[in-house]
């Protein structure tokens, strides 16, 4: 992974500054928002991979990712199933095998509150194509009941009320039969393949459907700046933003607010390079597990991936004589030139005395805070030409003590007691450069740098991972070299 980050950085076109009137890092990260409309094959290979590195945290932060990977490489039936399935259908067992441990962990009972069963979670529409028997029938419970009634006279008496309830039960259901679901969805995948002329576009199918997947597909052709021999899931989705080809960009976003549809070719990929792992080291495939689960949660998966990058070790500053005491050490003021470097200050301390100890964070903090409003501005200026001013971002918080994390009962304040995190409020930005906020965040956390969630209402909680510090406060180190005379 360092490597890859380290290939990204180099490729960087210093040609493209930007504006000399605002802070213009010259470590940077290629083909991020607006340096994605001349995104090289080169890059593309870059900006894939560490999409694909970047799903582990959404397939092992699963409490059942470990059990899931025994139960497939473990059952010597399911192997000939997927093999058997392969050889029939010419689609490679690896993925048919993958899709089944992200779709059900190998579950062959499997069942999704939205409608798709078994080990492949294929819906009933879907299992139609497929010639697999979904049989159902309606089925009556009768159950009487004496009720009292009234004569003519006014005199009560008793009569029998008999009820009948439908209610419906399975006769047959081949989604929940491994021998009859794996090799239908290997024979559908493979027509998926040759229907949309690409492996990854049929693996794309398989979760967003095949209507989904033919509107993307052509808007890709159509995009702009997108060879013809190159019409990928890949290129799809890399090829896009508010200013670029922002008609193919609506469309991922759409199908990502769905379903997250877009991502789940890469998240196959991940899956098969995981499987692989287990059977070639189960021990290194464990670790790798247990790296994934969060300090803060006791139970469940954890909710995001900062609750897994900060660690309860993190957690240094209980007071604010702690914050006081580390100036110079773990934490740094914040470079509080607004127009300069994209970000204006909005800190609300518990008293007046602590704004100066509340304005401070790790270095790497204030650098993914300098990056990403550097990345923000440029492509908001590239959306809006002539259009809106930019606003520097306003940020709510930076570290805080514990003390006053514990008084404000927000469920991710006390992560600022690490220094490592920081809000920013988006309450008064304007539409457009919200979106390029959001979209520069969600280009940085495909490709691991950085996490964040919504808190509350209008406000945006943010860090960046354990192995992109340095990189940030490489970039926050070259701010503070750079910023004008008073």
């Amino acid at each position: 992974m360092r490597f890859a980050l380290l290939f990204v950085l180099s490729l960087v076109p210093l040609g493209r500054a930007g504006s000399s009137d605002f802070f213009t890092p010259q470590h940077r990260v290629s083909g991020i928002g607006v340096e994605r409309d001349d995104i090289s094959s080169d890059l593309l290979d870059v900006r894939t991979d560490r999409m694909i590195q970047s799903q582990t945290f959404a397939i092992m932060r699963d409490p059942q990712a470990l059990n899931g990977a025994k139960r497939i490489t473990g059952n010597a039936k399911l192997q000939a199933l997927f093999k058997a399935a392969g050889q029939r259908s010419g689609f490679p067992p690896a993925l048919i095998e993958a899709i089944s441990y992200l779709e059900s962990w190998g579950d062959p009972k499997a069942e999704s509150p939205s409608g798709p069963k078994g080990i492949m979670q294929i819906s009933a529409a879907t299992a139609r194509s497929m010639k697999l028997k979904v049989a159902i029938a309606t089925r009556y419970k009768v159950t009487r009941e004496k009720v009292a009634v009234k004569s003519a006279s006014g005199k009560t008496r008793y009569k029998t009320v008999t009820h009948k309830t439908p209610y419906t039960v399975t006769l047959r259901d081949d989604r929940l039969t491994p021998d009859r679901a794996i090799p239908a969805a290997a024979v559908y995948l493979a027509g998926l393949e040759q229907k949309f002329g690409g492996r990854d576009w049929a693996v794309f199918a398989y979760h967003c459907g095949a209507g989904c997947v033919g509107e993307m597909l052509e808007l890709t052709r159509q995009a702009r700046g997108i060879p013809k021999d190159q019409i990928t899931v890949p290129r799809m989705f890399f090829s896009s933003s508010p200013a670029w080809n922002r008609e193919l960009y609506q469309a991922i976003e759409q199908q990502m607010q769905r379903d997250y549809s877009p991502t789940y070719y890469f998240r196959v990929m991940r899956a098969e390079q995981l499987l692989a792992l287990y059977r070639s080291d189960p021990l290194a495939f464990e670790t790798l597990f247990n790296q994934y689960k969060s300090d803060f949660v006791a139970a469940g998966r954890a909710p995001h991936r900062l609750s897994v990058w900060l660690k309860r070790d993190d957690l240094v500053f209980h007071s604010g004589d702690d914050i006081r005491a580390d100036l110079g050490k773990r934490l740094v003021r914040a470079l509080d030139r607004p127009e300069f470097f994209g970000y204006r200050l909005n800190i609300a301390p518990d008293s007046p005395a602590n704004l100066e100890s509340y304005s401070q964070a790790s270095p790497s903090a204030i650098g993914t805070l300098i990056y990403i409003a550097f990345e923000t501005r440029r492509l908001d200026e590239a959306l809006h030409p002539k259009g809106e001013k930019y606003l520097p971002l306003p940020v709510s918080s930076l570290v805080e003590s514990e003390d006053f994390a514990r008084q404000l009962g927000q469920h991710e304040a006390l992560a600022h007691t690490s220094g490592q995190v920081f809000d920013v409020d988006y309450s008064g930005l304007p539409p457009g450069e919200l979106e390029c906020l959001r979209f520069v965040l969600d280009d940085l956390g495909w490709d691991g740098y950085l996490g964040f969630i919504d808190e509350g209402r209008d406000n945006l909680h943010i860090g960046c991972s354990p192995t992109t510090r340095d990189f940030f406060a490489t970039v926050f180190q070259e701010a503070v070299g750079k910023q004008p005379a008073e």
